[in-house]
């Protein structure tokens, strides 16, 4: 008799980077909704610790380590610390992220693009490979990274953030294929406009929410809780036979 589907994530290891508000955050309180203790991760310790205080009062289990995933040595610490305290892990959620440089392609300054490559590309990759190591010496594990549906459509002005999402999309399927064997899954969420500090930008200028808007069919921006669920999909066994999927949470932008 197969096993049902579960969302289930009761004695789970998780690790939430960029979780310190937003999608992230909440990510990370719904993972400890459904079981999974969980490790809030972000640049600044007492942000991290405030969503683990959240988390904490709401019953669940959760600590704070902080990281700057554009920094080698940082993601080096943290894996060593979640290896000591823990000796294993079963969810990645790499979330964490750089502001978009809104301007033009042409007027993008080397120092820009060397820290959105850095951080959304170098510091997912190296993430993962930490991760999955760690998975795969504990009967596998799932990895979610959070794209963006720029990565899809370039966002307007937003050219280098916008490459950058297209190759995490690449790097999901590429884990996913070398990493099945291991009984590591690897997905992406696209999220589409979301309101949110980062989106700022876009969610507070009329004029460009209402441009963005028109190509949304659902007419509206999404919370980061509408996020969440996705991201548990994609974390849980009810995904067990899914891997190098992308999924899209964007209220039908990707569909126009």
């Amino acid at each position: 008799m197969s096993t049902p589907a579960t969302f289930d994530l009761t004695g789970k290891i998780a690790i939430v980077t960029g979780a310190s508000r937003g999608i992230g955050a909440e990510i990370a309180r719904l993972l400890a909704m459904h079981g999974a203790h969980v490790v809030v991760s972000s640049r600044k310790q007492v942000d991290c610790q405030a969503v683990v205080d959240d988390i904490v009062t709401s019953g669940g289990s959760a600590e704070a380590i902080a990281c700057h995933i554009g920094e080698m040595e940082q993601i080096d610490a943290l894996y060593a610390r979640v290896e000591q305290a823990h000796g294993r892990l079963h969810i990645l959620v790499n979330n964490a992220a750089t502001n978009p440089f809104f301007g033009h392609i042409l007027d993008t300054d080397p120092a820009v693009f060397q820290k959105t490559v850095d951080v959304n590309i170098r510091g997912y990759f190296y993430m993962s490979t930490h991760g999955a190591r760690l998975m795969a010496r504990n009967g596998g594990g799932s990895i979610v990274n959070v794209a963006s549906v720029n990565g899809v459509v370039p966002g307007v002005q937003q050219g280098i953030y916008s490459i950058t999402k297209a190759a995490v999309i690449s790097m999901t399927k590429a884990f996913a294929v070398e990493c099945a064997e291991l009984g590591v899954r690897c997905n992406a969420l696209l999220p589409g406009l979301t309101d949110t500090k980062f989106a700022s930008v876009l969610v507070n200028t009329p004029a460009i929410l209402k441009q963005a808007l028109a190509h949304v069919p659902m007419r509206r921006v999404a919370q980061p809780s509408e996020m969440a669920g996705a991201a548990l999909y994609l974390a849980s066994d009810a995904a067990s036979y899914t891997t190098g999927a992308v999924l899209n949470v964007d209220g039908g932008y990707l569909c126009v």
